[in-house]
């Protein structure tokens, strides 16, 4: 089943062509791994897939939806980006994980303090994490929380950008383990960017290459 679908999209900053012409179809069971140069929009294409910035050519459905017709939230919901590293708003840990269940795209759902804290030791951190404060927290330890908030919020597809780059060996490789086995849980897929080719290569069940785009496409 195809659960993410871009279709002839394409992405403009400036006069710069980022990339044009991109068709990229992600199945339920999925690990879909780019690649592509620094600075070639491996990023913005996460956020375009999101519904986060806006294409400008082609589209991206959810299940055969545009998110205009699923409606943006809903859409949100379902495809979700982690980015890198973004700043975290005051406030203590499983304040940070409990605030998403309050707004109306996951208004059915419910904060679980032991979920959180059982994906928290999966990645190698202590419970008393959630009593810490955000502005407290170190990378590794904002790209944990982030990660936990997004399996939290049981999306169906997970758009990762470099969410395990400021993680020690170990602790990287408890995150992709517990990332393979939550695809492998029902209809969920991942597309995964990250510049650790060893790293995606262990995530990625198939690997993708972002087009680079021609003389033409500037012209």
């Amino acid at each position: 089943m195809q659960l993410l679908s871009v279709r002839d999209a394409g992405m403009r900053v400036g006069e710069r062509v980022l990339w044009a012409g991109v068709d990229l179809d992600v199945a339920a069971g999925e690990r879909v791994g780019i690649r592509g140069s620094s600075g070639s929009g491996k990023s913005m294409l996460l956020r375009a897939m999101a519904a986060l910035v806006p294409l400008d050519e082609g589209r991206v459905t959810y299940r055969g939806r545009t998110p205009d017709e699923l409606g943006v939230p809903a859409f949100r919901s379902c495809v979700m980006y982690v980015p890198q590293n973004p700043a975290l708003p005051p406030g203590t840990v499983e304040s940070l994980l409990r605030a998403p269940f309050a707004w109306a795209a996951h208004s059915g759902g419910r904060f679980v303090r032991d979920e959180a804290v059982e994906f928290l030791v999966s990645l190698g951190r202590a419970p008393d994490l959630l009593a810490a404060e955000a502005v407290s927290l170190s990378g590794g330890e904002v790209q944990t929380v982030l990660l936990v908030r997004a399996l939290l919020l049981a999306p169906s597809v997970l758009l990762l950008d470099e969410v395990t780059s400021a993680l020690d060996p170990e602790l990287a490789r408890r995150a992709e383990e517990l990332i393979l086995h939550w695809c492998g849980q029902g209809e969920r897929a991942v597309v995964w960017v990250g510049h650790d080719a060893e790293s995606r290569a262990r995530i990625a069940s198939r690997s993708w290459d972002l087009p680079v785009p021609s003389m033409a496409d500037h012209g």
